[in-house]
């Protein structure tokens, strides 16, 4: 790539992010973008995941090892014009770092050579899009959670205006990524909170475990069949957000020192599945279905009233868990600062709301895990080759 070339466009973009003069500029970005300086294909197909499509990478996509979750607050000079601007050049970085291609002005353009399955995911703030006078673009799902009673929710967790969510197998390739969205940001936007988080998936294959050991992520909806895209995906009537989706973000604090104190069978009756290899306590292997109806010799139920399976199977509703466990480190007595960054994609936020409310009900979990922050975003479909994330809404309203 030609560096002068590269400086034409990286101005054009940056004018139209941060600049007064937004219409010229901006339009010049839009007919830039995606042209032979693009994301190229002469990485390895398996290294790679698709950016442009109907539904944006990092939802449906096979969870990556690592996921960085940032929060960016918009800074009050920012209007509903300059954030498609913003959305334009974030976008534009998106396309290429996923493909194997340096962001443009990247100054460290070796790092963005091996991709490693790394994916970019956009989802805007429901008070943001209220703030800009863009709420009438949101769908009928799109609703706060509402505080629940086991809560202990901390601000500095909860909410934010733009959430982009970076997965990928390899950590500089998720570091590199996360360093070039945020660099490109500063100009119109602050972090409001970063959560990291890791997944080891087994040697051979199968579902990864969470960092209270459980094997986390059984009985989720499989991509590409039908229930899972009336569970995920807002459907096609739903207006500029049609094709994509809500995502619920959560903070769960773990206590491992009290968990601990279980053993394996109370750690199965906690959550309803045995610990060594994730099967329901009424089957035998972890796919079998949940038995709510099956009863001991004393009449008791297998899994208890309330072990955490069946607070949530009763509740009725489906969601696509995507979470990843986080590790901040012993604190300064000792104690493990660990738990969960729950992520959940539904076509309503009421789906995810029906099942919290069944488990702060009544759920044995509660004792060993508490909610300490929680945010919701719309995500928008996809785009296609020259597009940008939130031109559906944007350019609409």
């Amino acid at each position: 790539m030609e560096p002068t070339r590269t400086t034409m466009r990286r101005r054009g973009l940056l004018t139209a992010a941060g600049g007064a003069a937004l219409g010229a500029a901006g339009a010049g970005a839009a007919a830039t973008f995606g042209r032979d300086e693009g994301p190229g294909t002469e990485t390895a197909p398996e290294t790679t995941v698709p950016f442009h499509g109907p539904h944006q990478a990092g939802i449906a996509t096979p969870a990556q090892d690592r996921a960085v979750l940032l929060a960016l607050d918009m800074h009050e000079t920012v209007d509903a014009d300059r954030l498609a601007a913003v959305m334009r050049l974030l976008s534009d970085d998106a396309a290429r770092l996923t493909g194997g291609v340096p962001a443009l002005a990247d100054a460290d353009a070796e790092l963005a050579a091996e991709p490693a399955r790394l994916t970019v995911t956009f989802g805007f703030g429901l008070d943001l899009l209220d703030r800009l006078g863009l709420a009438g673009a949101l769908p009928e799902g799109a609703r706060p959670v509402p505080a629940f009673g086991t809560d202990r929710l901390e601000e500095r967790w909860s909410g934010g205006d733009l959430l982009i969510q970076v997965c990928g197998d390899g950590d500089l390739a998720v570091s590199h990524a996360v360093r070039m969205l945020v660099k490109d940001s500063r100009s119109f936007a602050t972090v409001r909170w970063t959560q990291r988080g890791f997944l080891q998936r087994p040697t051979g294959g199968g579902t990864a475990r969470n960092i209270m050991g459980q094997i986390d992520g059984t009985g989720n909806p499989v991509p590409g069949e039908p229930a899972f895209d009336s569970a995920v995906w807002i459907g096609e009537d739903a207006g500029p957000f049609a094709g994509g989706t809500m995502m619920v973000v959560r903070r769960i604090r773990t206590d491992l020192d009290q968990w601990d104190r279980l053993d394996p069978v109370g750690k199965g009756r906690v959550i309803g599945r045995r610990l060594s290899d994730g099967a329901p306590l009424t089957g035998e292997t972890e796919d079998d279905p949940v038995d709510l109806e099956a009863r001991e010799a004393n009449g008791l139920p297998v899994i208890p009233a309330s072990a955490h399976v069946r607070r949530a199977a009763e509740a009725g509703a489906v969601m696509l868990r995507r979470s990843y466990n986080y590790d901040d480190g012993p604190r300064e007595d000792g104690s493990p600062d660990t738990g969960l960054v729950f992520v959940a994609f539904q076509a309503d936020v009421e789906q995810f709301n029906t099942v919290q409310a069944h488990l702060d009900e009544a759920d044995l979990l509660n004792t060993y895990a508490v909610a300490v922050g929680s945010a919701v975003f719309a995500v928008p479909p996809g785009c296609g080759e020259g597009g940008w994330i939130g031109r559906t809404f944007l350019e609409q309203y």
